[in-house]
């Protein structure tokens, strides 16, 4: 099972459709959700991105931050569809990930029972807790 966090603190994943991995998508026809691995290019998406419902994008672990990157990057490209973050997000990187553009964050059972949900409300205000806004204050 999995643990959905948005703003609101943990959900159940009641997203039903089926994800295609981004190495499996079909030249002429673009699945509503993707798959998106940590080393993959979102270029690779281009001119396809109106179709798309949601990108899952893959963090290996805590310590690799190209999900953030990539995120960003399919914002800038136009991509206004739901974007999920799914792997090894620590409640530490939630603002992170909210800044960069992801809706929400998928993190299995055992990541949610060392990290409770409470650690993860403590950063949903991600908008009022930036650093630019306190230099600039």
């Amino acid at each position: 099972m999995s643990v959905v966090i948005t703003d609101t603190g943990f959900a159940p994943d009641t997203f039903n459709r089926k994800f295609t991995d981004l190495a499996d998508l079909p030249a002429n026809d673009t699945p509503c959700c993707v798959d998106f691995p940590s080393d993959a290019e979102p270029s690779s998406l281009a001119g396809r991105l109106s179709d798309i419902e949601m990108i899952r994008v893959a963090f290996p672990s805590s310590a690799d931050g190209r999900g953030f990157t990539i995120a960003r990057q399919l914002r800038l490209m136009g991509f206004t569809g739901r974007l999920r973050a799914k792997g090894h997000v620590i409640a530490d990187q939630y603002a992170m990930a909210r800044r960069c553009g992801f809706d929400e964050v998928e993190i299995d059972d055992d990541l949610a029972a060392r990290q409770p949900e409470e650690q993860w409300r403590a950063r949903a205000d991600w908008q009022a807790h930036n650093y630019q806004a306190r230099l600039r204050g």
